[in-house]
């Protein structure tokens, strides 16, 4: 690294050297400074006292970042990092400086030395003394400088270590500040979303403030018609007198067909009559959807009815069909939607006598019922009002309201908000009207989800217990299900 001009000794004048004193004195060991000013002539520099070291300059940095780390803020720290990074390739820059320095000084003492050691050579005597303490003191200078490069590569490394460790402290506050942006952003999202649910909601208030102002003008047209209604009742008009005779006409046309059925059975009784057939017991009740049949005893030698055993069956209008018709075997049957269409007979066995009843007809449909499942199909889910009376074979204590929803792919039976049962329509499941139970038999049907569970359901009128038998059936065809009770064959769609 030390440039060295050739032939130094040989090109030097020999008077331009003058002769060394030996009254020369130097102030001190410490060689001066020098830098090389213009036509390579040697400049000294004073020493600024001002001027701190490099271990100093980076221990007082050190120091001052250490102290303000604990209160800085994420990005203020941030800053002072890229500052600290730009200060340490500051004083690296600097350090590089004082080593091309320190290099110059090299090539000056170089060029010393070799000028006292051609002197040395022209001088004898005392100046030849001279010129040897002069060379020693080049020497220990050279030294001292070389002692001081040692220290200046020390620095440099220190600075190199600081500056790595800035790099790297400057990343870290970089992704810390990444970090708190990202859950800056994140908060604003949760803020953005929880703005538009306030809103959302704020909508479906309204939409619901709409809704029931819209119910509440309806419930006050029903009050108002309702008032119409009793200030009608008050005052009788043309409408009442119709009511009235609809009324009676119905007493009549119901009268008219006991009276038919009663004289129908007659004629049976008389033509049993004569073939000498004795007549025990006869049945009871309209033969229509909706209402029941009982076995009366209409002789006095007659057996009791609880003692005898029973059995009802379904055969077809033209009594080419028979079916037995499963757990029908009580004194009270009511039809149920399968038996429409069909004769119902049932045969009563004693000890001594096997006796044979049946309906003087087919079952007719109740008036009205077709038009009102049709209505009820269209929905997609249809609530009847219950009451669970028997749950598993055993007899269900209480009689709070229940609602089985029949719907399109399942029927689903609830207490409130609790479900009771829910079932999708499959073979396994079975729902017909309750096959005895007397007077209530109308209004009750046997529903089994699956195997091993089931319920007797009470409804509040015979209507609503066959629209729902009805209703069931048709959306259990459209999933390619016959339902149906125990051990029933009847076709699909009756």
């Amino acid at each position: 690294m030390t440039r060295l001009t050739r032939d130094f000794g040989d090109t030097m004048q020999r008077d331009a050297v003058p002769a060394v004193s030996s009254d020369v004195v130097f102030a001190s060991s410490r060689f001066p400074n020098y830098r090389i000013g213009a036509n390579n002539q040697i400049i000294e520099t004073k020493d600024d006292p001002k001027v701190l070291s490099m271990k100093e300059v980076v221990a007082r940095e050190t120091a001052q970042l250490l102290e303000q780390h604990n209160r800085l803020s994420v990005r203020d720290l941030a800053s002072k990092f890229e500052k600290g990074l730009a200060a340490a390739a500051k004083l690296s820059e600097e350090a590089r400086l004082r080593e091309a320095a320190s290099l110059e000084k090299h090539v000056l003492l170089k060029k010393l030395r070799d000028a006292l050691e051609s002197l040395k050579g022209r001088v004898a005597g005392r100046n030849k003394d001279d010129v040897e303490e002069a060379i020693a003191i080049v020497e220990a200078l050279a030294v001292q400088l070389t002692q001081r490069e040692g220290e200046l590569i020390q620095e440099k490394a220190e600075v190199k270590k600081l500056a790595n460790f800035l790099k790297q402290a400057s990343e870290d506050a970089k992704k810390l500040v990444d970090e708190e942006r990202a859950f800056a952003r994140a908060e604003i999202e949760d803020a953005r979303a929880a703005v538009q649910r306030v809103e959302e909601a704020l909508q479906e208030h309204e939409r619901m403030s709409q809704a029931s102002g819209k119910q509440d003008l309806e419930q006050l047209m029903r009050e108002v018609q309702e008032a119409r209604r009793i200030k009608m009742l008050h005052q009788p008009s043309k409408v009442m007198d119709m009511e009235h005779e609809l009324r009676a006409l119905r007493s009549q046309l119901a009268e008219k067909t006991r009276q038919y059925l009663r004289l129908q059975k007659e004629l049976t009784r008389t033509k049993k009559g004569g073939e000498n057939v004795p007549h025990l017991y006869e049945l009871e009740g309209n033969e229509t959807l909706g209402s029941y049949l009982q076995i009366q005893p209409c002789s006095d030698n007659a057996p009791e009815v609880s003692k005898c055993s029973i059995q009802w069956y379904r055969v077809s209008s033209d009594g080419a069909k028979k079916e037995l018709i499963s757990g029908a075997t009580k004194s009270v049957y009511a039809p149920e939607p399968f038996d429409v269409g069909r004769i119902l007979q049932v045969d009563i066995i004693s000890e001594s006598e096997h006796v044979t009843l049946s309906t003087a007809g087919p079952i007719d449909p109740a008036a009205g019922l077709g038009t009102y499942v049709e209505a009820l199909v269209r929905k997609h889910d249809t609530e009847f009002n219950v009451v669970v009376t028997q749950m598993n074979g055993s007899h269900h204590p209480t009689e709070s309201i229940h609602v089985l929803h029949v719907g399109k792919m399942r029927i689903k039976l609830c207490k409130g908000k609790t479900t009771i049962a829910k079932e999708y329509y499959s073979s396994s499941m079975q729902l017909c009207g309750v096959r005895g139970g007397g007077n209530a038999a109308a209004q009750a049907l046997f529903w089994q989800p699956k195997q091993g569970h089931s319920f007797v359901l009470a409804f509040e009128s015979e209507r609503e217990r066959n629209a729902a038998i009805m209703l069931a059936r048709r959306f259990a065809f459209d999933c390619n299900i016959m339902l149906a009770g125990p051990d029933d064959r009847a076709p699909l769609g009756t």
